[in-house]
């Protein structure tokens, strides 16, 4: 038995990665062996269920921080479209939408610092229409928040909040100025306090080194995350990042596998940059992902996104009905 399938078997039966261990060994072993590893970990400590959720983009552009890596950021000059908080029809249409494709969860995501004020009393009273007439569990993702607020979320309905990291704490500098490392984990550390589901990853591809990798998902572990999105960078015209050279599917597919052993409990999550691996990704679920971002608002080609990919992860065998539905 190889080093990275001991390791594998050690983690399923109890074993837990820290910053004390040799991380080199992801680094330095096979790539097929550690992905086999990985879907070991994966199916022995997560199952075959696959985590499907959705998103709709409740308000856009205008962001104050600057961030190298968003349309998004007022900071740079895109063709990012720009729009105030959407009417709580479009979003209730976009979450039975998404509940009637078999989506797990449906996440409002918001542009900008944080919600505040009317804005998020409309976020409430959203929530409070979709818990009260869908069956979907329902996520958020409205930058940094406080514990009232994210109380009340949960209050409203919402079970899941989103607040990645994005990379190392040593990297954080490098990709934005405006807002700090220690602020998101100060919102994550609020949101297990609430008791919600904890959602945070980052981007991989911005630059970054693999040891600010393998930092990421130490950090994520420490945290005892629950579900950790991993884009790959798509890069974006008019964004710092513009010119960066995008990873190869080897490069994404390392990167899940030892987030996989880091974190062998959470939903490892694909999220942007499937573009960059054949079959949209599909050898990244044979690799230690066990969930995604699928759909795309409130286009007809969202539902076509929802049935391939629901498609092709029962062709692998995985389990795809919806949670809600048990």
């Amino acid at each position: 038995m190889t080093d990275v399938h001991k390791l594998a078997q050690e983690i399923i039966d109890g074993r837990r990665i820290t910053r004390e261990d040799d991380l080199s060994i992801f680094l330095a072993c096979d790539l097929k062996e550690l992905c086999e590893g990985a879907d070991r970990i994966r199916s022995a400590l997560v199952g075959e269920k696959v985590d499907l959720c959705s998103i709709i983009n409740g308000r856009s552009g205008r962001c104050p921080e600057d961030c190298k890596y968003c349309a998004q950021s007022a900071h740079h000059h895109t063709n990012c479209e720009i729009y105030d908080f959407l009417p709580e029809e479009k979003i209730v249409e976009a979450c039975r939408l998404h509940e009637n494709e078999g989506v797990d969860r449906f996440s409002i995501v918001t542009a900008g610092r944080t919600l505040t004020g009317e804005e998020f009393e409309k976020a409430i009273h959203a929530y409070e229409t979709m818990a009260r007439d869908c069956k979907i569990e329902l996520c958020a993702s409205m930058g940094f928040l406080n514990a009232e607020q994210l109380h009340r979320l949960h209050k409203a309905g919402v079970t899941s909040y989103h607040h990645n990291i994005e990379t190392s704490k040593r990297n954080f500098p490098n990709i934005c100025t405006t807002h700090t490392y220690e602020q998101k984990m100060k919102t994550l550390k609020l949101v297990k306090a609430e008791g919600m589901c904890a959602c945070s990853g980052g981007i991989i591809g911005m630059g970054e080194t693999w040891e600010d990798r393998l930092d990421m998902a130490i950090s994520l572990a420490e945290l005892g995350i629950d579900s950790i999105p991993l884009n790959a960078l798509m890069p974006i015209k008019g964004t710092p990042l513009e010119n960066q050279a995008p990873l190869t599917e080897a490069e994404i597919l390392r990167t899940i596998a030892f987030f996989r052993y880091i974190n062998p409990e959470a939903n490892i999550r694909l999220a942007a940059g499937r573009a960059l691996m054949e079959r949209d990704g599909e050898r990244a679920f044979r690799s230690g992902a066990s969930a995604t971002i699928t759909g795309n608002m409130l286009t007809t080609a969202a539902r076509t996104t929802i049935r391939s990919d629901k498609k092709m992860l029962a062709a692998l065998g995985r389990d795809v009905s919806p949670t809600w539905e048990r």
